[in-house]
């Protein structure tokens, strides 16, 4: 006898019901029907396509953006007694066969794509002949051109409709503008899809800016007000490392975590907080998505997200659980100038990709009408000083190239070299004084890039020989050898590009072709970080409102949560802010920060308060700029 999705949740999922549109959308799924489900962050997204699977006969093709996210699912899978394998990058080929012979024969429910995949004609042939039940596309929003995080492999997920008519889609996003929807049912083609939306409402949350000079302050202040576990959203590598270093000096159980990072510690450093043995996580955008943790209390925005999107979905991987929880972003003027900075001034116009296109094909010396078979290795920082461009921007035309299929880029030009000085300093004087041939190269390390005694950091072995009149193997040879002697921990790797020219050069008939589209997604990129930078200079509407419109949701009452709300309506509270005070202070005299941190009131409502006493002549401050009772 089959059994229905409410069993099937009670076995699995250990639910006695359906949360928000989760039934709606299984249902769907079982009538055979295309499906577009928008949920929010936590609103079980995964389950809208595991469950209905459990259901029928056949496997379910899910393809999904992030490896940590396909393999976190899977494992989840695993430990329900699913069979679901994953089938991602580094794979040799007989593997591949392998597993895809599993799905064939071996009665699994869950093959899970990175959406690269697709492009392998292999691939594609084993799936036709599987018994396939569902195609999931997680995180769709990845398929739009006006999304986020726009990913070009993620088109070839419509190949999936031509190969397999008949079977049902179901595409999957927590963040989604109009125009991302529009996109995501077109290039999917879903036919006469059920349109799933809940409320991206998270009440339980509240959305709070905090303008502080001194930020290390601020962030110890709300890590010291938590119990419960917390993430912390930078933008660099470094500066996870930096602020996880602070964090544990000041007694915190912080870890950090980023891109760069190899699977082991990767593992283990996710267990680690899974399993409460770490509280903090400092981490770049590449840790959360698709991590189930509950009880995450708060999440910190150290530095401005590039758009409203992604901070939305990362401040909501707080308060899972249902209780009430902080997401705040911490920020300055200073701030705001350098994110706009940062962003904008690396994006490309027409008449630049043009001009890197021109250059390149010079580079090479590649005739006009030419078209070149062989595979170019290049330096990007040769070629970025021979014609004096900016190294990130000539990147990012790079990058534009090749999604357009202009060029093909290999994937390890990101790679670089790294070293961390492990020795003392003065070690390390005594090293220079023997070893007279080492002592330029080291002092020209040490004068190009800071940090290198606190955490590993990259360096460019060609700039270092620029700058030394030295080649570049002898500037490894130095390098290598501090390594043998202990003084250094130094990983060599290979920084150049590989490139293929795709078509004949046409110079700029070649761009003409994509000119517009690439202008109109930077618009897309400048207006969003516009939005972005609009939210945190907002003083008026509530927060919680400002970010619910942006989706194209409408709410009438304010959260009474966020820092507008509670400085709106601390007017209530300021005789009782008063009264606090005062009564602290006939304890001993206090700073502004120790008041604060005792009074469970917004920031700005306490300075406020502290205003009010002064010019009352009810409080005053003493030598130590401490606040004490008028005596």
């Amino acid at each position: 006898m089959q059994k229905n999705p409410r069993e099937i949740l009670a076995q699995f999922w250990g639910y006695n019901d359906f949360k928000g549109s989760q039934s709606k959308v299984v249902s769907a799924v079982l009538e055979g029907r295309d499906v577009l489900a928008l949920l929010p962050t936590g609103g079980g997204k995964s389950l809208c396509f595991q469950l209905p699977t459990l259901l029928v006969d056949g496997i379910c093709i899910v393809i999904s953006p992030l490896v940590a996210l396909i393999h976190d699912q899977v494992e989840n899978l695993k430990n329900k007694g699913i069979k679901a394998l994953a089938l991602t990058g580094g794979i040799p080929q007989d593997e591949v066969i392998s597993l895809l012979d599993n799905c064939l024969y071996g009665n699994y429910k869950f093959l899970y794509l990175s959406p690269e995949r697709l492009k392998q004609e292999l691939v594609l042939k084993r799936i036709v002949t599987m018994n396939v039940n569902l195609i999931a596309i997680d995180e769709a929003h990845c398929i739009s051109q006006w999304g986020h995080d726009f990913r070009p492999a993620y088109l070839e997920c419509g190949t999936l409709r031509t190969l397999l008519p008949e079977i049902p889609f179901i595409a999957l996003t927590a963040t989604a503008t109009e125009e991302v929807i529009s996109d995501i049912k077109n290039n999917l083609q879903l036919i006469n899809p059920l349109i799933a939306k809940d409320s991206f409402a998270r009440d339980n949350i509240a959305f709070q800016i905090q303008n502080s000079e001194d930020k290390r302050y601020e962030l110890k202040r709300l890590c010291s007000q938590t119990m419960n576990s917390a993430i912390v959203y930078v933008r660099t590598r470094r500066a996870s490392v930096e602020l996880s270093q602070f964090l544990s000096s000041h007694n915190f159980k912080a870890d950090f975590f980023h891109g760069g990072l190899n699977k082991i510690e990767k593992k283990t450093k996710l267990n680690n907080w899974l399993n409460n043995k770490s509280q903090i996580m400092v981490a770049t955008n590449a840790f959360g998505m698709g991590i189930d943790k509950a009880d995450v209390s708060l999440v910190i925005h150290y530095q401005i997200p590039d758009c409203l999107e992604n901070y939305f979905q990362e401040a909501g991987r707080a308060g899972r659980d249902g209780k009430p929880a902080l997401a705040v972003l911490i920020t300055n003027k200073g701030d705001e100038a350098y994110v706009s900075s940062q962003f904008l001034s690396v994006l490309p116009n027409t008449k630049f990709i043009k001009k890197v296109y021109n250059k390149l094909n010079n580079y090479f010396q590649i005739s006009f009408g030419e078209r070149v078979e062989l595979a170019y290795q290049f330096s990007l920082y040769n070629f970025c000083d021979t014609y004096k461009l900016n190294t990130l921007k000539t990147y990012n035309v790079l990058r534009i190239l090749d999604q357009y299929s202009v060029i093909s880029l290999s994937e390890s030009f990101s790679k670089q070299s790294e070293i961390k000085f492990i020795c003392s300093k003065n070690i390390l004087f005594e090293y220079m004084d023997r070893n007279s041939k080492a002592t330029n190269i080291i002092q020209t390390v040490l004068r190009t890039y800071g940090g290198v005694f606190d955490f590993e950091t990259k360096i460019n072995t060609q700039l270092l020989a620029k700058k030394t009149n030295q080649s570049e193997s002898m500037i490894n040879e130095v390098l290598e050898q501090l390594k043998k002697d202990g003084l250094v921990e130094y990983k060599a790797q290979d920084n150049d590009l590989e490139i293929n020219f795709l078509v004949p050069r046409e110079d700029d008939s070649t761009i003409n072709v994509f000119s517009k589209k690439v202008d109109e997604l930077h618009q897309n990129k400048t207006n969003k970080l516009h939005k972005m930078l609009a939210y945190v200079q907002n003083n008026k509407v509530c927060r919680n409102k400002l970010l619910l419109a942006y989706f194209g949701e409408k709410r009438k009452e304010d959260c009474r949560k966020c820092d507008i709300c509670l400085e709106k309506y601390s007017k209530i509270n300021e005789e009782k802010i008063n009264e606090n005070i005062i009564s602290l202070l006939k304890d001993g005299d206090k700073s502004s920060r120790q008041l604060i941190a005792m009074l469970d009131f917004n920031q700005k409502a306490v300075l406020s308060s502290i205003q009010y006493l002064l010019e009352e002549g009810l409080i005053m401050i003493n030598y130590k700029n401490e606040y004490q009772l008028k005596r």
